[in-house]
């Protein structure tokens, strides 16, 4: 896979959320990419959709007796505990992991949602015309998080605009691609901050300025 490759796959696993279920009797596996960990969004485990649809488990019992409305309202908790920081989860589903069954005799299922969240951030701002500079120690390697190129509600103290011009939100739409090209996966990197390379997405006359946020 290419460098471009890689970051895509890097990007995806850290800015979507993701969403894992298992079944009565499985294991639920979370996995963050290097220099993330899991941060727990949301967490389910019992049954509000039909056995017939989802986890039927080994005796599936008549759809109009399954109990469709149960909830272990310990699960949050517990997968918070287990599994909250982590780079990576395994956890058994069953009743006895969840305290007292909120159905017994119902097959249940585990749903959790979670998001790769960068263990630590750095984060560089450079105002319109000025080269912004990147760099990681120590033979790391530099991994783009988030890149943003025009101006936000309220600006930058350190790049102030002319306070006749409106206050609003002017970004880029390609300036994380643009810097990910650039820097993704080097030591080193420099980068003009200059509407040459992003387009112009705000009024003339503003002044703009690209912020980087990153890990190495």
């Amino acid at each position: 896979m290419d460098a471009s490759g890689i970051f895509s796959d890097y990007l995806s696993k850290v800015l979507r959320r993701h969403t894992e279920q298992a079944c009565d009797g499985g294991h639920l596996n979370l996995y963050c990419p290097r220099h993330t960990t899991i941060s727990i969004q949301s967490a389910f485990y019992g049954r509000k959709v039909p056995s017939s649809l989802l986890c039927p488990g080994s005796h599936p019992r008549n759809s109009v007796e399954e109990n469709r409305n149960c909830t272990a309202p310990t699960t949050l908790q517990k997968i918070l505990d287990e599994c909250q920081d982590q780079q990576s989860c395994q956890l058994p589903v069953n009743r006895r992991v969840f305290g007292l069954d909120p159905c017994p005799g119902t097959s249940k299922y585990l749903l959790v949602s979670y998001k790769c969240k960068p263990n630590e951030y750095k984060s560089k701002v450079a105002c319109e015309g000025k080269e912004l500079k990147l760099r990681c120690k120590n033979s790391t390697l530099i991994n783009i998080y988030s890149a943003t190129y025009g101006r936000m509600m309220n600006g930058n103290k350190a790049c102030p605009s002319n306070p006749k011009l409106p206050n609003i939100e002017c970004l880029s739409h390609t300036a994380l691609e643009i810097v990910s090209t650039s820097c993704f996966g080097k030591q080193n990197c420099k980068i003009i901050a200059s509407s040459r390379y992003f387009g112009d997405p705000c009024f003339p006359g503003m002044q703009k300025y690209l912020r980087v946020i990153y890990v190495c």
